[in-house]
């Protein structure tokens, strides 16, 4: 069997139950920064952005899931093999080029639609759906304000308070 990294399985995990696109950003982003030198590197950012792309296209930001989704198509698609994910890059591809589509052609008020990703691996799918249960596949929950704006929402604390004092030793090293 395949062994994937811990935070690429919340990765899934979160995509398809919670549907909590930010937590996929944070998760995978956390996890690309601690491996500089992973081979996938950049199918981690692409996984990234299409989980950015999905935040945004469920906000109703059609131009910023445009960019992102584009980007992620690039990196995924045309430059990499996620069949080393255990996904499947022929049905991602019609998909992501489905979803491009029907960017050109929405209406200010369509509703938005979730996207499943199509795993290969179906030991991977196996974890997954075990570890996440019943909530396999759930709809996005539209009327949670904390999810569906998560980045404003957020207790940004620690975020404020880090990026303070990273402010502070540039300034002491400059001196």
């Amino acid at each position: 069997m395949v062994q994937y990294p811990e935070a690429y399985v919340r990765y899934l995990i979160h995509f398809h139950t919670d549907r909590d696109y930010f937590e996929c950003h944070e998760v995978l982003e956390e996890f690309w920064k601690e491996h500089p030198e992973d081979a996938r590197s950049e199918l981690w950012v692409g996984l990234i952005q299409l989980a950015v792309a999905m935040y945004h296209e469920r906000r109703g930001n059609c131009k910023g899931a445009v960019k992102m989704l584009s980007s992620s198509f690039n990196k995924l698609i045309e430059q990499g093999d996620v069949s080393v994910l255990g996904l499947n890059p022929d049905r991602l591809s019609k998909l992501m080029k489905q979803r491009l589509q029907s960017y050109e052609n929405r209406a200010e008020d369509a509703v938005y639609r979730d996207l499943e990703l199509p795993f290969m691996d179906l030991q991977l799918l196996k974890t997954c759906r075990e570890r996440a249960g019943e909530d396999w596949n759930a709809p996005s929950r539209m009327n949670v304000p904390e999810l569906v704006h998560k980045h404003i929402m957020r207790d940004r604390t620690q975020v404020i308070a880090a990026r303070a004092a990273e402010m502070k030793k540039r300034a002491e090293r400059s001196l």
